[in-house]
């Protein structure tokens, strides 16, 4: 053999999750003997509810269980369009509506049915890192866009004007938000709204926390005068209905894109199992009362993180509106966030990110997911406490 194997270039292009390599390094500390306490990934510590998994039962002793249409099947296409004219007071066709394994595969694809080398996109920072990622990997030029503490992490208008351009085909928003909790006030959005009507961008609003806003109502900017013909309103199952595993997100999709993002479905993972749609169904039609008690209890825990960061020295925590993330500022702790995610897994058995993880604007702050009990997050709290006393 005398030629060199080699991976293609734009593999150096593609970023990661870090709450996966944290995740994985806190499991090799478990193997080890190490009780660590889990604050690094965003995944509800709530069964799935009981109807739900039974829709999928039966759908699956029915034999639903071979392949399906690409971009779903009829029934949940319907439910889809329904629960998203519903909740965000718009009209939603089932024709619009595409399914995907997961909400991921419209963030990649998305970025590559309207992006090409040289064009920009427009994103939140500190933002979810696979936005930047795919960016990257296309070869258009990501723009951060910053959310700011003072605003309770949302950006300032001015800001998304000053980084629009005649080059930019994308603008990416996230409300509720991962990884600060943040919620885009209704007043922010007409404004965006009223500067992208006048943009060749499209915009990819990401909305899967959209039933988890603990404080005032939820807004979308698909509900805004002329932007749901130009917008990917992104929603999932993971996260309201604790079906993470089951990666099942939907999206109301412009008819220009339709063809191009189900042509990727087509060409990758061929279609979501119709016996996990069928579940999907049981989810959007069915009782709520799990996934509302969910969001109380995550209200409780919200309350109870926020209070026990701010009692911390140096810490300051603004309190989220939306989303099950904390997204404390540890600037006056003298330990560079970095550092202090890292030594608080390895000495202190808490796992949680640092906010570099997800862009440049959150190096002074962490990451904390309360999707664990109040007696964890209580004791995780008293470590944290314990280790800064001794830093």
């Amino acid at each position: 053999m005398t030629g060199s194997l080699a991976t293609a270039s734009s593999v150096a292009r593609l970023g990661t999750e870090s709450a996966f390599a944290v995740l994985a390094r806190a499991k090799e500390l478990e193997a080890e003997g190490k009780h660590v306490i889990h604050l690094e990934i965003g995944a509800p510590d709530f069964p799935t509810p009981r109807h739900i998994s039974e829709a999928a039962f039966a759908a699956i002793e029915a034999g639903e269980t071979s392949y399906c249409a690409s971009a779903g099947i009829p029934d949940f296409r319907a439910a889809a369009a329904a629960y998203l004219a519903e909740t965000r007071g718009i009209e939603v066709d089932a024709r619009s509506i595409l399914v995907a394994n997961g909400a991921k595969p419209f963030l990649f694809f998305v970025v590559l049915a309207t992006c090409e080398p040289g064009d920009e996109v427009v994103y939140p920072d500190p933002g979810f890192p696979i936005y930047e990622s795919a960016i990257r990997f296309v070869g258009a030029t990501p723009v951060p866009l910053p959310l700011h503490e003072e605003r309770d992490f949302s950006f300032d208008p001015a800001d998304l004007a000053e980084r629009l351009s005649p080059r930019t085909k994308l603008v990416i928003l996230n409300s509720p938000h991962n990884p600060t909790g943040g919620v885009l006030g209704s007043d922010d959005l007409a404004k965006a709204a009223e500067l992208l009507r006048d943009s060749s961008a499209w915009v990819l609003s990401d909305e899967v926390y959209s039933r988890m806003v603990y404080e005032g109502s939820f807004a979308s900017i698909a509900s805004e005068e002329g932007m749901l013909e130009r917008t990917i309103l992104l929603d999932g199952l993971s996260k309201t209905y604790s079906m993470t595993g089951w990666r099942c997100g939907f999206a109301a999709v412009p008819d220009s894109l339709l063809d191009p993002l189900e042509r990727f479905f087509v060409n990758t993972t061929s279609c979501v199992p119709p016996f996990v749609q069928r579940a999907g169904v049981a989810a959007l039609t069915g009782p709520q009362t799990d996934a509302e008690m969910m969001v109380a209890e995550f209200l409780a825990r919200r309350d109870l993180v926020v209070e026990g960061l701010n009692a911390l020295p140096g810490v300051s925590c603004r309190t989220p509106r939306g989303a099950f993330y904390a997204f404390p500022n540890v600037a006056g702790t003298g330990i560079h966030a970095d550092e202090l995610a890292t030594r608080l897994l390895e000495e202190a058995g808490v796992a949680l990110l640092a906010g570099s993880a997800f862009g440049s604007v959150g190096a002074d702050n962490l990451r904390v997911s309360y999707a664990n009990s109040a007696e964890n997050l209580n004791v995780a709290l008293e470590r944290i406490a314990a280790f800064l006393d001794q830093a």
